[in-house]
């Protein structure tokens, strides 16, 4: 077993949270969704890419959204506690609107579709590698502002 934090918002040993809908907690999420897609529409749409160009809308959008889920995930789970609705909201809301993995696969099949096989490869590659890098920058950056010691969670 593990002693990291767990959804907080469900209890699965509790049959009634197992078939209870929280309306709540989906009109944080849905809120947060519109919000986190228009912002995702008004970047893509400031950084336009053809089929075969490097699609860095895309690539900034998920790189700065795995970034903001790890400091995010730090704060409600390690900082201090959050209202049960923040992490529906921002992180399942906001930031599942926000970034956008299906685009990048489609991003990836337009490349090679187009004749630009390497820039679709170095963009698969990029993608995944900046995302990772960036929610365990965004955890450690917000570690290290909040003052909680190395090793100790």
């Amino acid at each position: 077993m593990t002693d990291r934090p767990i959804d907080p918002d469900v209890d699965l040993h509790i049959p009634a949270q197992r078939t209870e809908l929280h309306w709540p907690v989906l009109a944080a999420i849905a809120a947060g969704g519109a919000l986190g897609a228009l912002a995702r529409y008004g970047l893509q749409s400031a950084l336009p890419a053809g089929p075969a160009d490097f699609p860095w809308a895309t690539f900034l959008v998920n790189v700065s959204g795995c970034l903001l889920i790890g400091v995010l995930m730090v704060m409600i789970t390690e900082v201090r506690q959050a209202h049960r609705l923040v992490r529906p909201f921002l992180g399942v809301g906001v930031l599942g609107g926000y970034t956008t993995f299906s685009t990048y696969a489609v991003d990836v099949q337009r490349a090679v579709a187009a004749g630009a096989p390497l820039t679709g490869l170095v963009y698969l590659a990029a993608t995944m590698a900046a995302a990772l890098v960036a929610v365990a920058a965004g955890m450690w950056l917000t570690r290290r502002i909040a003052g909680i010691p190395a090793g100790v969670r």
